[in-house]
């Protein structure tokens, strides 16, 4: 809009009269004469201002917007850089300049007004275990991460603190695995979480000896791989290394193979559900007409079988109101369309969602009870098949009975404990002689760093040629240059015969390969430990202890 300024001109007379007046003395009639001349040669002049127009100012404000975006959106990486904390610092101070009619405006490939603007609880309450003065002895408990600072303190803090008080000769550690979570908590919280490779060398210049490593991840899927070759780097930087089990343990061949821990794990979960719940027991839930929905994140690893297990021990537990899903809808039968299926053709007319996740983070509070149509609370309610749908928030890392599980695998990992083999089959075992050929075997070693690759299950081939035994076996990565048959020491002497490496091509089998060096190792005897060194690309020699055991016709 056009605004009227009014401005006042003094003519050129009347300025010279006043001019002519200062300084004299003038009687008081002239004065008045020369205000009067003064008054009359006021003149109103209209001039035309064209200010801001508001499509101009919306246009700032856009600008200013999409500048907060683009910072977001250069953090929301996965790769941290040397300018990766200058960058967080960078987004954070932009977005404290806006007006919170500007914040609603953000919105990029993947920032929105929620990055900084959300409230998930005091940060402050939580601990990112990243001090130094660890001693000898370190226990880096290792999680994917949440952003939501009530999660994170009460479900990862929750198993951190629970090793600390088990393990109270160990400095406990954090790292995360998801560097977006990291950036997303110092950007917002200013809260410095180390990633794996921080958390490592971390160790290393605080000179750690002992280095045990609990994930909290469910299973031995992509991050827990990750992890292994992350580790892997640094192994020889240690006098010893060891990588606990997941929650949820060995995954299995097929979906029956259901081992202790997963059984706990069903038992544990359910039981908080029923806690949280108006029901005094599952068995009340279901006669209520009421079905317990878990969901998890699923995978295209080929760990995904572990919710197809779960499922089978849930029904083997007499759960039958139990079911579970998958964000990801994998494997195959556990989308949220499918669930809403199987639970309405099993005649439950209410629910219950809770996450079959350690940690009640981004999927539980969004893709689970969040209010968008996609969210599993949304969609269970616009089937329309229901009459109420409840959601439990809580993740099962705030449950004691499943942090007893991790003090159990962590403890199994400290005394250096594999699975046991009787005695009889040993005996058989060993007395027994192998014909020439090739026999499918399984690989057992003391190294969580020297072992074979997962995608194998510990299975390698073992050849049988006049006699003599030989192991082939498959590493995670190439980081191993070369094997000696027999000590450390030995490896060292001049002459030593080391084991030259070759490249194999491992087939993750979705859709992803990696070369991988292998090396074909001795056997003198099937049952038996025998010494086996490695050197990697640090150049330090180690000492390990292996075994071959199980040997059966290669097919």
């Amino acid at each position: 809009m056009k605004k009227r300024l009014l401005v006042t001109l003094l003519s050129v007379t009347t300025a010279a009269l006043l001019l002519a007046g200062c300084g004299s003395s003038s009687s008081t009639d002239t004065a008045e004469a020369d205000a009067d001349a003064t008054e009359d040669a006021v003149v109103e002049v209209s001039v035309e201002v064209e200010p801001a127009t508001e499509e101009a100012e919306a246009g700032d404000d856009q600008e200013a917007a999409d500048h907060v975006a683009d910072l977001i959106d250069a953090i929301y990486v996965q790769e941290w850089t040397p300018e990766t904390w200058d960058q967080c610092e960078e987004a954070k101070s932009a977005w404290d300049a806006l007006t919170d009619e500007q914040k609603e405006m953000v919105e990029g490939e993947e920032a929105d007004p929620e990055y900084f603007g959300r409230d998930t609880g005091d940060a402050s309450l939580d601990d990112p275990r990243n001090q130094d003065d660890i001693g000898e002895n370190e226990l880096l408990v290792v999680s994917f991460g949440t952003s939501f600072n009530d999660s994170r303190a009460t479900d990862i803090k929750g198993v951190e603190d629970a090793l600390q008080e088990a393990y109270p000769d160990w400095s406990v550690r954090r790292a995360f695995t998801a560097q977006i979570i990291i950036n997303h908590v110092y950007a917002r919280d200013g809260e410095q979480i180390d990633n794996v490779d921080q958390a490592l060398q971390r160790a290393v210049d605080n000179g750690v000896k002992n280095l045990v490593i609990q994930p909290t991840h469910l299973m031995h899927g992509a991050e827990y791989d990750e992890l292994m070759e992350a580790v892997d780097e640094y192994a020889d930087q240690f006098e010893t290394v060891v990588v606990a089990e997941p929650l949820l343990g060995e995954v299995g061949d097929d979906a029956t193979a259901v081992n202790e821990d997963k059984q706990a794990v069903a038992q544990d979960v359910v039981a908080a559900a029923v806690d949280s719940s108006d029901y005094d027991s599952l068995d009340a839930m279901a006669e209520d007409g009421t079905a317990l929905v878990l969901m998890g994140h699923g995978t295209s690893h080929e760990a995904n079988i572990s919710y197809t297990q779960m499922q089978a021990e849930m029904e083997d537990l007499g759960y039958a109101n139990v079911f579970i899903g998958t964000v990801e809808g994998e494997p195959e039968g556990t989308s949220c369309e499918e669930i809403i299926d199987k639970v309405h053709e099993a005649g439950y007319t209410n629910v219950i969602l809770r996450p079959l996740m350690v940690v009640a983070g981004d999927h539980a509070n969004n893709d689970m009870a969040g209010l968008d149509d996609d969210s599993w609370l949304s969609m269970f309610e616009a089937s329309g098949y229901f009459d109420s749908v409840e959601v439990q928030i809580e993740g099962m890392g705030r449950i004691p009975d499943i942090e007893e599980i991790y003090i159990s695998h962590t403890g199994a990992a400290m005394n250096g404990e594999t699975p046991a083999v009787s005695s009889e089959s040993s005996e058989e075992s060993s007395e027994a002689e192998l014909e020439d050929g090739e026999y499918t075997a399984t690989f057992n070693t003391d190294s969580s760093m020297f072992h074979v690759n997962e995608a194998l299950d510990g299975k390698v081939t073992l050849t049988v040629e006049n006699g003599q035994m030989t192991a082939h076996v498959p590493l995670v990565s190439k980081n191993i240059v070369n094997v000696f048959y027999g000590t450390a020491e030995d490896a060292q002497k001049d002459g030593a015969d080391l084991i030259e490496p070759t490249e194999d091509t491992i087939d993750y089998g979705d859709g992803t390969t990696d070369e991988v060096y292998a090396f074909d190792i001795p056997v003198p005897a099937l049952d038996d430990e025998y010494d086996v060194a490695i050197i990697g690309t640090k150049g330090k020699w180690y000492d390990h202890k292996v075994s071959v055991t199980d040997p059966e016709p290669a097919k």
